[in-house]
């Protein structure tokens, strides 16, 4: 058994582990995460795995990671002290922002201070247009006295930002000689390095975003390195991207800011692979863990993405429509929406008197009330172990016991009583109001985007997703849920089959009736080039290294763009046409509309991704867990509301579904409970998915 790959992903309570093979062998390992040093966590895990199966440190080729350090380091403000220079009269760019709100109406609404402070923000006296031509040269004593100023200030980090450097980069690089000389060792950002496009405040934000962080990110980075060959485990590592693919940990350390959403990626990239494998072209993808609750989507078997993101400002409330709560990020990105529910939402009574769930969160410590550590609020956990969805004896393969009893007296108290009902339709009226708040996360995905969720199927994991998955379905019209192997450590599962991927972009802003095909070529085959160079320095060349081109576009006079696939091959005139019809046609699915043929169509800006390619896929036909079913058949009751009250319900595993099994029944695993409701029936496919069909 060897040539195993592993996957680790890192959670606020858990660290999850997997190592698989080409034949499919499959091991897997849930660890409490390390908070003061998280690569304890997995150098720890991964040695309770050599142990349990016979594996040596040799037998790894190699490390895929998924991190939320990045992104925590935002969350918690607790980044590097970062000086930023920018041109005079642009101080309080990252202030003053794009004015966008994420809640309508709500006057008591704070944007998050800014990354950098006001006295850690020096100006230079210059000038460049938006054609590039230098209109003002900032004089190199100057730009000493602003470094000087700012390294008196004890910085961790320098970003620049100039305006229209994206344009032309020599009064950047000349600050970045000067800053060079004066602290070689300090880490520096350009802007027209990290993001050469236009718009002011997203490139000025996203260059600090980097900036902010990678002090943060590389020290973690050589942690874990030094962890991981002090256990003799001396293999390359691989982080996860917010766009889905992987890159190198020395490219991750250099431009950090292609990480923050590294965590929720893995999921999204497992479904896309086991989907395609199944022949299911369509997917919403659905991850719920203690805190959130994340969708996706996938058309006709590609990963939907985003131009842009926002990072920290609190929990996304589920709309696509409605931004500004955070910090601009321009990076492609696996486009999530996000709601605060979890297994650990804290259920309330609202001052309406009506129940609400989350977004604030039990967390791991004290947790649910079930967990008997001291949690004094009730949570969507509790209701669940109160509905008799989950076994209070198998929690993480009954490492975990749960107290019912605790659960239920706190429950009642707090949340029946007042509200005047009995514990069970309580516990199930929050049951269906967390559903509802995950809705509108899978809503933002798909009909605010233009998708009929309907002719979607439903990918489901987590240690939550697959307990909600099915009502949640039967919801919207769904009929059809998958729940892939090992849905509880899914997103480190992910992990193992994403591809290793460069995003290179620059802004190309021309009308596509004036535009030039053969300067056009040359601009998308110079991204090209730099793209092939990365991939060949790690190992794909030739047929291993893919290049796939794309455009942003909008109609003339609009501020925001779509993003297309660019035609294959040469670009020539009836391309150029071509990709204007695609953009149409996209602009008619997102926004309901497209104008017609006489509105001329603006390039904005172009981008290629350098993808390798495996010699063999990373797919295995079918799965070989080592963890055997030690469950025997058993029921137990379990309330499904009023119209069926409570029923007596199969418990079985995974294993038992090679045949067809009608609901209700409930699917117990290490790592995930599945809830089967009445009406339904489930059967494993040839992948080891469990499929569940719904009645329309």
């Amino acid at each position: 058994m060897k040539n195993f790959r592993v996957g680790v992903d890192i959670g606020g309570t858990f660290t999850d582990i997997v190592f698989l093979n080409a034949e499919g062998q499959l091991f897997t390992k849930k660890v409490p995460s390390s908070v003061d040093d998280y690569a304890r966590a997995i150098v720890e895990g991964m040695s309770e795995v050599f142990g349990e199966a016979g594996l040596k440190p040799e037998d790894i080729d190699e490390l895929r990671h998924g991190t939320t350090v990045a992104s925590n380091a935002i969350l918690e403000l607790k980044g590097a002290k970062v000086g930023l220079i920018t041109s005079a009269g642009f101080r309080d760019i990252l202030e003053i922002r794009t004015l966008r709100m994420p809640v309508l109406y709500d006057l008591t609404w704070e944007k998050p201070p800014a990354l950098v402070e006001r006295y850690l923000r020096q100006v230079v006296d210059e000038r460049i247009s938006s054609n590039g031509v230098v209109e003002r040269a900032p004089k190199r004593s100057d730009i000493e006295k602003v470094v000087d100023c700012l390294l008196e200030q004890n910085v961790e980090a320098i970003a620049v930002c100039l305006i229209n450097s994206y344009a032309n980069p020599e009064h950047e690089q000349l600050i970045a000689e000067v800053v060079s000389q004066k602290a070689p060792d300090l880490p520096l950002c350009i802007s027209s390095d990290v993001l050469p496009e236009m718009k002011e405040y997203e490139r000025t934000s996203t260059t600090v975003i980097n900036a902010y962080v990678l002090p943060v990110v590389a020290t973690y980075l050589s942690a874990l390195r030094k962890g991981l060959d002090k256990g003799g485990i001396s293999v390359p590592i691989y982080l996860m991207q917010s766009n889905g693919g992987l890159t190198t940990s020395e490219a991750a350390s250099r431009l950090p800011m292609h990480i923050i959403e590294s965590g929720p990626a893995g999921g999204v990239i497992g479904s896309q692979s086991i989907a395609n494998a199944s022949g299911i072209e369509n997917v919403i993808t659905f991850d719920m863990g203690g805190t959130t609750a994340k969708t996706s989507m996938i058309t006709r078997g590609e990963v939907t993405r985003a131009l842009d993101m926002q990072v920290g400002g609190g929990i996304m409330h589920g709309s696509r429509l409605m931004t500004g709560a955070g910090y601009a990020l321009k990076v492609p990105a696996i486009d999530l929406a996000e709601v605060g529910a979890g297994g650990g939402s804290i259920l309330s009574i609202d001052a309406g008197g009506s129940l609400k769930a989350g977004p604030e969160s039990a967390g791991a410590s004290p947790g649910p009330v079930c967990y008997d550590a001291g949690g004094k609020q009730p949570t969507i956990t509790d209701a669940n172990v109160i509905l008799g969805y989950i076994n209070p004896d198998h929690l993480v393969g009954g490492a975990v016991k749960l107290n019912k009893e605790k659960a239920s007296q706190v429950f009642k108290e707090k949340i029946a009583d007042p509200l005047g009902l009995s514990l069970d339709a309580a516990a199930y009226g929050a049951h269906l109001i967390s559903a509802s708040n995950m809705i509108r996360a899978i809503k933002a995905v798909s009909t605010e985007r233009g998708r009929d969720p309907r002719s979607y199927s439903l990918f489901a994991f987590g240690g939550n997703g697959p307990l909600f998955a099915a009502g949640m379905a039967q919801s919207i019209g769904i009929s059809r849920v998958v729940i892939p192997p090992s849905p509880g450590l899914f997103s480190s599962f992910g992990l193992l089959y994403a591809d290793v991927e460069h995003h290179y972009s620059r802004t190309f802003r021309t009308l596509l009736s004036d535009a030039d095909p053969a300067v056009l070529n040359r601009a998308w085959d110079g991204l090209a080039k730099e793209a092939l160079e990365e991939l060949k320095n790690e190992g794909f060349a030739g047929s291993q290294a893919d290049i796939e081109r794309s455009a942003s576009l909008h109609y003339k006079g609009q501020i925001y763009e779509l993003s297309v696939p660019a035609p294959q091959g040469k670009l020539d005139n009836d391309k150029l046409l071509e990709l204007a019809e695609r953009f149409g046609q996209e602009h008619e699915i997102v926004y309901g509309h497209r104008a017609g043929p006489e509105e001329p169509v603006e390039l904005v800006n172009i981008a290629v991704i350098g993808r390798g390619i495996p010699e063999t896929s990373r797919v295995p036909r079918r799965l070989k867990t080592e963890k055997l079913d030690s469950l025997k058949s058993v029921s137990r009751l379990a309330y499904f509301g009023e119209g069926h009250g409570w029923l007596d319900t199969s418990i079985i595993t995974r294993s038992s579904l090679e045949k067809s099994v009608p609901g209700p029944a409930i699917v117990e695993e290490y790592d995930a409970t599945c809830l089967i409701p009445p009406g339904a029936s489930a059967k494993l496919d040839k992948f080891g998915n469990i499929v569940i069909d719904l009645q329309k």
